[in-house]
Parts: C-alpha cells; structure tokens; sequence
C-alpha cells in the first residue's frame, strides 16, 4: 500500500529528511578494510565543507534493474580543501559494482560541467567495474560523454584522479586522460582488458597486479604519477598536490609565504672531479627550494629524469631535472614522454620551470630507435619550444649533443639560461670527439694513448667549459654553485609577469 503524500509544509519537511535519510543508507557491502564513498570524500575535503548534488538520482527503470538505489553508485559534490572549492565525485562499489549507468554518468557529466563554469579542480574517487551491462549502450554513451568533459577541461581545469580499486575497460581511459592519477599500493587495478580475458584471447596469464596493478602502472608502464601506501596516503597527496596548483588557467598558482632557504654553501662540491662519477641532483634540488621540498611525480617511472612540483620563495615551481644516478641522466623514450607531458602540464596553468640539465644526449640502440626515439624524443623538444611560462636552467654539468638542445636551452625559448663552472656544453665528450676528429692522427702515431691524452685534455679546456656558450649569448652567466638559488630568486621575480603570445592557430600538431 502506498502512503499517503504529506500535505502541511511540516509533514513535507519530515518526508524530505526520511528521504534524505533512506538516500544515505549504504547500498551494500564494501571491501574489507576500504572507506565508503562518502568517507572518502569526507577525508579529502574541509570538514564541514561538502555539498552533495544528485542524491536523489535514481537509474532509469528498466527490466533488468530491480533494485534503483538513490546516487546510482556515484557521490558527486563540491567543497573547499585548505579553503579553496573543488569538485568531487566518488563511484560507490556497493551499487552495481561501482559500475557506470546512465544516471550515474549524468551526475558525474554534470559535475564536470559545473567544475568548468566555475573554474575548480576536480578530484575523481575511482572504484568501479566499467560500463553497467544491464543498461546496454546508454552506460557506454555516458562514457564518451565523460572523455569529452575530460578533453574539455583539459589545460582549464586540474583534473585529477585517484584509483581506489578496480578501474577496467573503458574506465580506464578517464583517467588517462586527466591530469594525475594516484594509486593505492596492493588495492588499485587498472587496466583496459582483465586477467581472465587476456587468458582466454591470447593464452597469456597474469594477475591484476602484474596486469595494471598500483605498483605496474608507477613503474613500468607510467599510467600512474604517484603511489600511495593506503587511502589516507592517497588523500594526502590529492591535498599536497592541489596546494601547488591554481584553479584554473586564467589564476596564478597560491602563493605562500617564502619557505626557509636551505644553505647552499655545499653545492660547490657536490658536482664529483670525474665527469663518469654519479652523484644524486635531488641534493642540488632541495638546496634551491623552499625548505628543500619536492613533490616527486612520476618518481618511479623513468627515473633517469626528475619531474617535481616545488616552491621558490612561496611560489610554485616545475622542476625537470636528469638524475645522473640512472643511466647518467640519459634522455630515452619513457624519460621523454614523462617530461613532455609534465612541461606541458606546467605551462598550461601558468607554473614557470626549472630545468637543471647533466644530460649526455638521447639513448641510442636498436630497441630505442625502433621503438621510436626520434618521434617520442621529439614530444619534449616540442613542449619546451611551445610553453610560453618563465623558464630558468641551469647546466650542471655536461650538455651534450640533442641533450643540450632540448633540456631548456635558449634556442627553445628559454628565458634565463646559467651554468655552473663545471658544465660542459658540446656536441659529444671529449673522448668521442677526439675519436672522430683525429681518427687518422691516432691511427698514425708511435704512441697513440699518448697522443689521445693530449687530445682528450686540450678539448675540455676549449669545448668542455660552458665559456664558449657564454661568449655566444647562449649562457646569460656562469655562477657559482653556491650562488644557484639566489640567481634563481632573481631570475624568476624578473620574469613574473612575462608575456608571450603566440600565433593564433586551431592547436599545434605534436608529435604523438
């Protein structure tokens, strides 16, 4: 029997918080040990802060649905973190699976366009099993919907995703698509064709953690830019990385009160004598930031170079940096396309970037070329000659060959370009040249080491100092290591309020 509708303005006041009441009940049993969605967003946002919308969408009724929880298994809102709004939807895996229905995706589409009118950040909670089955075609329309939002807020607003479970099939390409995406250590799987599948196509066996689990994705495929050990982990760096980002396009970045400036007296010896020696430039790096810190992204994809969000005297910073620890700081395919995307992320929302450069060129080899060096080596050449925000390098050390060119240098529209004594900035080392420019001299000598010593030793004193690019106007000043932070400082208070327009056009055609 169906109760009577409320008549007086009370009775309908008491029906709405019964509603509201029944809405909120959990619609299933969660994973053991996991957060609710609502929990979860409650751990994201200020306390207090959030607002729900669409709590009383319901799936459309059809033959194979029989349950239409209120939500349909996605929580969707906006709040502040540290003050500032954002946009927030979390998939509950207790409805259907987390999966995907067609007012499921409505209320998330309709969450992205409301972040897009209003200019904030959104944040997706992902945990769900891809398009919902019994809604056929409509759930996979709401998918393309989504990609569509996703390619529209791109370079407007930050997007960024958190992958909290299962994030299969088409699922999965949302989050490609967006700006970050964190995974939880052991409990995040992602990937667009499940264990089972695979086996059954191609005969291949895998687990979900070898397939696309948190640690594959961070690590060998770079699909993720951050692993989390639980999902407060997760949620803290959601946190830590928004507070670096501006709203939109058209804000700067937050600006904080200047952090501590580390001592830079030991950065005069942190370069070794022997140019083949390795030495970690995250030392250099937290000795020019603000209280020495640096949100890593991507730290264990590709880690022969360094992408890292920082501040400098209370403003954010892009930092891209070769890491002589890993394959000398080698430019190879992973390192490329890692530094592109981050340097194109950073000009989009106006971070200026800081590149310190002890590069010895691009990789080279078999497997490298044929896996297209030159094509995706390019990405990078491509987003430093594009972004138009400040941008400051130093060479540390040696700058050799494509490496010179396209770590900042001043022929890619690099503002302020320094070097240290110790950079060397050349075609190729010494011992390479020497090899080819004197190849029949050391063909012909009585004692050929000999004379290659001679060689080898007048080269680094005219080609292996930065003071020949210094003479050319491509180094605007050689410093002392010591002295790299306060350059810097200058640099970037010089340059902040640079403009730099460019031709008008569609959209440049990068090389993908």
């Amino acid at each position: 029997m169906v109760a009577p509708a409320p008549r007086s303005t009370a009775e309908r006041v008491t029906d709405l918080a019964r509603r509201r009441e029944q809405a909120l009940v959990p619609g299933g049993a969660r994973r053991r040990g996991e957060f609710g969605a609502r929990e979860r967003i409650d751990r994201l946002v200020d306390k207090g802060s959030f607002t729900e919308t669409g709590l009383f969408v319901r799936a459309r009724p059809t033959g194979d649905v029989d349950r239409r929880p209120c939500g349909d298994g996605v929580v969707t809102g906006y709040g502040t973190v540290d003050g500032r709004r954002v946009c927030v939807f979390a998939q509950d895996s207790a409805v259907f699976g987390g999966s995907m229905g067609e007012a499921f995706g409505e209320k998330t589409v309709a969450l992205m366009d409301l972040a897009l009118k209003t200019g904030c950040p959104v944040v997706g909670l992902n945990d769900g099993g891809g398009a919902r089955i019994q809604e056929g075609v409509a759930s996979l329309a709401l998918y393309a919907e989504l990609v569509r939002r996703n390619v529209q807020a791109s370079g407007v607003i930050p997007q960024i995703s958190v992958v909290l479970g299962p994030c299969a099939g088409g699922a999965a390409y949302s989050p490609a698509i967006t700006d970050f995406t964190v995974m939880v250590d052991g409990a995040s799987h992602m990937f667009v064709t499940g264990p089972d599948v695979i086996e059954t196509v191609t005969g291949e066996r895998a687990t979900a953690e070898e397939l696309g689990g948190a640690r594959t994705s961070n690590t060998v495929n770079g699909n993720a830019h951050f692993l989390a050990a639980d999902e407060e982990d997760a949620l803290d760096v959601v946190r830590d990385l928004l507070s670096y980002l501006p709203a939109n396009n058209l804000e700067r970045p937050p600006e904080y009160a200047p952090g501590d400036a580390p001592a830079g007296g030991g950065l005069d010896s942190v370069v070794p004598d022997r140019l083949g020696q390795a030495y970690d430039m995250r030392e250099i790096l937290r000795a020019v930031v603000d209280d020495g810190e640096l949100l890593d992204v991507q730290e264990l994809f590709a880690p022969n170079i360094i992408c890292a969000l920082a501040r400098v005297e209370g403003r954010s910073v892009g930092v891209v940096a070769n890491q002589p620890l890993h394959a000398a700081g080698v430019l190879d395919i992973d390192a490329s396309e890692k530094a592109a995307r981050f340097v194109r992320f950073c000009d989009a929302f106006g971070i200026p970037l800081l590149t310190f450069a002890d590069v010895p060129g691009y990789l080279s080899g078999v497997r490298q070329e044929r896996g297209g060096i030159i094509r995706r080596g390019a990405k990078l050449l491509y987003a430093y000659a594009e972004a138009t925000v400040p941008k400051v390098t130093v060479v540390v050390r040696k700058a050799y060959g494509g490496g010179y060119a396209v770590m900042g240098s001043k022929h890619l529209g690099a503002d302020i370009n320094l070097a240290w004594p110790t950079a060397r900035i050349a075609v190729m080392g010494a011992e390479g040249a020497v090899g080819v420019l004197h190849r029949r001299e050391l063909a012909a000598a009585d004692d050929p080491e000999a004379l290659r010593a001679r060689l080898v030793a007048a080269y680094e004193r005219t080609h292996g100092t930065p003071y020949l690019a210094a003479e050319r106007g491509y180094v605007d000043a050689v410093i002392a290591p010591r002295d790299t932070r306060a350059h810097i400082c200058r640099a970037l208070n010089a340059l902040h309020g640079k403009r730099a327009p460019l031709p008008q056009r569609r959209h440049g055609n990068i090389p993908l």
